[in-house]
This record gives C-alpha cells, sequence and structure tokens, in this order.
C-alpha cells in the first residue's frame, strides 16, 4: 500500500474541480469576510458558483477569452476568489500581485504580461498605472472592486473604468436571463481546459532582480490537490483563517486545498489583535502563515508574560522548558528525528522513554494551566499550523512543540506551485522541511559556487544543490525562454537554487541558497541564513542581513528590537533622548557585542569563520516594498544598495 496514494478521481482542471465541489457540499461554507461594520458575511459553495457564472458572463462581453491574460491586483478578499475562478471558467490566466507593490512594478507586469483587462482592489491601485500610462499601452479596460467617483477618474484616462458591483450585476441579469442554457454553455467551456494549459502567471517577488512570470498550469495544481489529502486530513465545513497575500504562490494553493476539501476561507489580517480577534470568531481548524509572523506571535505572547512577571513569568518559562525537552524525549521514543546518518532507533527509543516518563506529569500540569488557555486564544481548534515561504527558526518552532501546536513546516518556490516537502502530521520530525511530495523526484547534487559540478545523486547526508522533476514544476517562465532553459535541463530537471542534505527517511533538510553564499577572501563558503537565523534567537534582534562577499571576515546589518533595547537602556540607567544616539552608546554596543558572540559561537555549532567580526545597527525596521517583499523576505539586493555605505564602513 503506497503511504502517499494518490486521488484519482479529482478532475483534470480547476474550474471542473469547483463546479464538482459545489455538487457535493453547495450549502457548505466557502468564505467568510467581513463588511463595512467588520461583521463576518458567510458565502456559500452554490452561491460563489452562482457569482462566477454571472462573472464570467459579464467578463466575456469584455473580451476576456481563452488564452487572455487579465492583471489582478488585490489583496485578500472574497471578490478575488471570484475573480480567478471566473477567469478560469474562461479559460483565461489571472496575473495576480498584491496592494503593497510599486506602480513601476505593476506597470512592468501588466505590459509584459499583455494584459488588456486589469481588476484592481481600489482607485488607490489604478493610480498607480494611471501615473504613467505610456508604460501600459495594451490596457484597455479597468475593473475596480471598492466604490470610487467615475468624474474623479474619467479625466485622467481613455481606459474604459468598471465598477465591479456594476459587472457583477450585468453578469447576473444575463445569467438569471436564460440560466440552463448559459450554466451549460461555460461549462462546455470547462471542459475545454486542458491540464498544460496556463491557470495564473505569478511574478516572482523579486528579491533577485527584475520578476519573471512563473506560468503554472490547472496540473500543475491538480496534481499536488490529487495527494494533499494525505497530509492534510481536513472535513467538509472546517475553516482555513487566510492571512497571507493572496497573489503569492503559496496563499494561492491554500484557495483551491480549501476547494478540494469544501472547506471555508474566512479572510483576516497578519496582525496580531486582528488576527487573535477573528480566531475567536471563526475558531478555524487550518491556518498558514510565513516564518516571520510565527516569530511575532511567539514573541508577543512571551512579551505578555514579561509584563506580569513574577510567578507568572517564572511558571510560563518553567513549563515552556518542561514542554520542549518532554517533546524532544517523545520524538526520540517515536522516531521523529532527522537522520542525517544512521542512528539506531532502539537506542533513540530507550535514551527517550524514561525523560518522558518522568516529564509527562509536569508536561500535562503546564498544559492544564498555561498552554491549553493560549490554545483557546488561537480559537481552539486549530488542529494544524502550516509555516512556509522561508526556514522556520529552531527557537520558534521548540516554542509551539512546548505549547502544543502542530507547526508543520513546508518549502517549495513559485515555480514548483510552491510545495516540494511538507512535513507529515503523523511523523513530524523538528529540523526538517519534511516528506517528499509523491508528484516529485527529488535528487541532492554537488555543487561548487553555485554551479553544479557533478549531477550524480549525493548519499544522504551530504549537503548540495536541490534539484526536482516532476508535474509541479513550471511550465516555464513566460516570454523568456533563456530563463527557463537555464532553469530546467533537457531532462526536466529544476535546478531550485537551494542547498540541502536528504535524510535517510527521504526527508530534505534546506541549508541555504547557493546563490546567497558568501564566499570569503580565504575560500571559505558561508550560509548567511543560517547566521542570521542564529542572530534570531535574541531578544534584542529584530532583523539581520550577513554581509561580506570576498571579504577577510563577516560583517552584519542589524535590526535592533526598539522596545527590548529601550527596556534595557531603562533597566541599566543608560540615559539618552534620541533613539539613534542610544544605539551607538558603548553599553548599547557591547549589548550587541556580547549578544553576537553568544549566539554564533562555535558550542552552538558555528565555525570560526562563521563569526560576526563587525556589525551596524540600524534604527528603523525593514519595510514590505522597500526592504522586504511581500512574503516578508529579505530583499539583499536592495538592502545591499540602500545601507551600501554603512555596508563598506564595516570593511
Amino acid at each position: 500500500m503506497e503511504k502517499f496514494p494518490f486521488d484519482k478521481s479529482i478532475p483534470k482542471n480547476l474550474a471542473l474541480l469547483f463546479k464538482d465541489r459545489v455538487a457535493k457540499h453547495p450549502d457548505v461554507n466557502l468564505q467568510a469576510g467581513k463588511n463595512k461594520e467588520g461583521v463576518f458575511e458567510y458565502y456559500t459553495f452554490q452561491q460563489v458558483y452562482d457569482y462566477v457564472m454571472g462573472l464570467s458572463l459579464a467578463m466575456r462581453n469584455l473580451g476576456v477569452h481563452r488564452g487572455s491574460n487579465v492583471a489582478l491586483i488585490s489583496d485578500n478578499r472574497p471578490e478575488w476568489l471570484w475573480t480567478d475562478l471566473a477567469l478560469q471558467a474562461l479559460g483565461a490566466a489571472d496575473v495576480p500581485r498584491g496592494c503593497d507593490s510599486l506602480g513601476n512594478e505593476i506597470r512592468f507586469i501588466i505590459s509584459f504580461a499583455d494584459c488588456e483587462v486589469g481588476v484592481f482592489e481600489n482607485v488607490k491601485q489604478l493610480n498607480k498605472v494611471l501615473e504613467k500610462q505610456e508604460e501600459v499601452p495594451l490596457l484597455k479596460t479597468a475593473i475596480v472592486f471598492e466604490k470610487f467617483q467615475e468624474s474623479e477618474l474619467a479625466a485622467k484616462t481613455k481606459i474604459k473604468i468598471i465598477d465591479f458591483r456594476a459587472l457583477m450585476d450585468e453578469g447576473k441579469n444575463i445569467y438569471e436571463a436564460n440560466k440552463d442554457a448559459l450554466k451549460a454553455e461555460i461549462e462546455a467551456e470547462m471542459e475545454k481546459t486542458q491540464p498544460d494549459d496556463v491557470a495564473t502567471m505569478i511574478f516572482t517577488s523579486g528579491t533577485t532582480g527584475t520578476p519573471k512570470g512563473v506560468m503554472l498550469t490547472h496540473d500543475n495544481y491538480i496534481s499536488q490537490l490529487s495527494c494533499i489529502h494525505t497530509f492534510l486530513p481536513s472535513k467538509p465545513g472546517e475553516y482555513w483563517l487566510t492571512v497571507l497575500p493572496v497573489w503569492h504562490v503559496f496563499e494561492r494553493l491554500i484557495q483551491y486545498v480549501a476547494i478540494y476539501f469544501n472547506n471555508g476561507l474566512a479572510y483576516s489580517k497578519p496582525i496580531g489583535a486582528i488576527m487573535l480577534a477573528d480566531m475567536a470568531v471563526i475558531k478555524p481548524q487550518w491556518m498558514c502563515g510565513v516564518p516571520r509572523l510565527w516569530e511575532q506571535l511567539a514573541k508577543g505572547v512571551r512579551k505578555v508574560m514579561q509584563k506580569k512577571g513574577g510567578i507568572t513569568l517564572k511558571l510560563f518559562n518553567f513549563f515552556l522548558f518542561i514542554g520542549k525537552h518532554y517533546a524532544d524525549n517523545k520524538d526520540k521514543v517515536l522516531g521523529h528525528v532527522c537522520r542525517f546518518k544512521k542512528r539506531n532507533k532502539v537506542l533513540d527509543c530507550i535514551c527517550g522513554i524514561i525523560p518522558m516518563i518522568l516529564l509527562w506529569p509536569l508536561h500535562k500540569l503546564g498544559d492544564v494551566l498555561v498552554f491549553s488557555k493560549l490554545r483557546e486564544k488561537f480559537g481552539g481548534r486549530l488542529h494544524i499550523a502550516i509555516s512556509g515561504g522561508g526556514a522556520l527558526q529552531k527557537e520558534n518552532e521548540d516554542f509551539y512543540r512546548a505549547v502544543g501546536l502542530n507547526l508543520l513546516e513546508g518549502y517549495g518556490l513559485s515555480e514548483t506551485a510552491p510545495v516540494i516537502c511538507f512535513r507529515y502530521y503523523k511523523e513530524p520530525r523538528p529540523g526538517c522541511v519534511g516528506a517528499i511530495f509523491p508528484t516529485f523526484e527529488v535528487k541532492v547534487v554537488k555543487e561548487e559556487h553555485g554551479v553544479v559540478s557533478d549531477e550524480t545523486p549525493l548519499p544522504p547526508g551530504q549537503k548540495g544543490l536541490i534539484w526536482v522533476r516532476g508535474r509541479q514544476v513550471m511550465k516555464g517562465y513566460y516570454k523568456r525562454p533563456d530563463l527557463t532553459e537555464a532553469a530546467i535541463n533537457k531532462e526536466g530537471w529544476f535546478n531550485t537554487g537551494d542547498l540541502g542534505i536528504r535524510t535517510f527517511d527521504d526527508e530534505l533538510k534546506i541549508t541555504g541558497r547557493a546563490k546567497d553564499t558568501i564566499v570569503l577572501l580565504g575560500g571559505e563558503n558561508v550560509e548567511p541564513s543560517m547566521i542570521e537565523a542564529g542572530l534570531s534567537g535574541s531578544e534584542y534582534i529584530e532583523s539581520s542581513m550577513v554581509v561580506g562577499q570576498d571579504q577577510r571576515y563577516l560583517g552584519c546589518l542589524i535590526v535592533p528590537n526598539k522596545e527590548a533595547v529601550q527596556k534595557y537602556a531603562e533597566d541599566n540607567k543608560i540615559s539618552s533622548d534620541d533613539y539613534e544616539e542610544l544605539l551607538e552608546t558603548p553599553e548599547i554596543q557591547n549589548l550587541f557585542v556580547n549578544e553576537i558572540a553568544n549566539l554564533i559561537s562555535q558550542q552552538n555549532g558555528f565555525r570560526l569563520c562563521e563569526r560576526v567580526n563587525k556589525f551596524v545597527l540600524i534604527p528603523n525596521s525593514f519595510q514590505v516594498g522597500v526592504e522586504l517583499s511581500a512574503k516578508q523576505e529579505m530583499m539583499r539586493y536592495k538592502i545591499s544598495e540602500k545601507y551600501a555605505d554603512k555596508i563598506a564602513s564595516m570593511f
């Protein structure tokens, strides 16, 4: 029997999948979105299907047809999915982007993707295009989700601007006038869509330069949905809290996962207070987040406990310590340990069983007194939470394991739609990004400075460059066959650009990015992400970026945790009226010298060449759209440009 069996009954494209799920559970809620009063309104599968039917008819009247690329510039909201599904029903593809994108980026994408029609969340997003209309010569029609004053736009442009609600009403009237015939007509159009047809074109977030249009097909998504049931045992009617940018490939998949399982999508924001309030209402069973979100939540909990202080803080820290060690020993007993070299599972079990038994009463007490109440704040029904879009730091992973939340890590890229690996909930092994998805072949190959030196697969335990091949690999980069050829070789192997190690349990551990590898003058290769992960263990460090290419030693740009630094200054009577001046005081500089030395040390597994010799403190947090991408990844090239003088000062 296969460990990860496929669902062979799944339809051939996403539009037909939606149609199939509507037929099975028409009255289950697919969406929960807030109205102007901040109250959730609910939309069933059948309601959304009817909206999609009408909207697809109205968009067809605008000239959208099979093969059209339609810009979709909006953040998470119910109308986003209606539009996406309507385009799929017509055999068209959307080209999505979020509201934090800059005008030049949006115009580039709309023009490069040959979009004649664009859908925008509000006037603010449309204005990013209108300020330089000459850069989008093909754009003829703009649809706006939110209400706007027609007079304020009419003088600015010759582009036809349509209110989304008016378009919905038009579609509804067309649909209801001849419902059966038109429904059959659109559903016949759905049948024409082949697995290899493009469903969406997601432009990479530009962490390394000009965005590239990743063409993802219906089969890229259908293939992973066909085996997702093994990894996420969800039931009809359960809810996902959706907080990530929906245009991004990770959250995009979850839209279709919810449809596959007949689940609901509740739209929230990645802001602690808003998210927790929404959790109390929705009580979700599932949720996805990037590592930075899980880090912020964990730090928020710690901050609350520190404010309470006294016996409450001591008990919390004690039970957190107990919970971590109980989880560690339980993993040994169950064999949930990453095996980078052959280990004796029986010996692991023997070593773990006695500590596990001894720690169990205290672990149970901590769960009753502290952690069960904490889980209640997440709605009380959260089965599984998922971290993706970057490396989950060990400190944060340990925190959630200790409090009893099953936080699973996944790994993938836009070009793989996205899941390559996912931690199997029955056998979660901390430190690994999980089991290789059954839709993929994966091999780790030898490389030097990001260039493959030998394509022979490396055995488990040896680090190299990760290559994948399978149904989920993208169709290619839009209008860039040169880049496609460079990324996917003639045998179909896609170079992920990530460095990793394959374990003896056929799982992966990610160790860094080949292109981010720093080569020092002495020839030593250094993975900055590992050092940055180590530095994140400090309560005084919010963000960091390690630099030092072609230098004798490493330097680091550090964004301090302002609140923690100011409290340290207050506790130690370090006076300064200005925060930037405070960061330059000898006492604060010494604080960071000691933090770095303690964290990036031989005792913590770092080599001498990985020590940070110099650093610069940056007073302002990295911002999305400036130094961070939409999924809150550092855009290293932008940070290097912005802080070039500070980087130079370290060398």
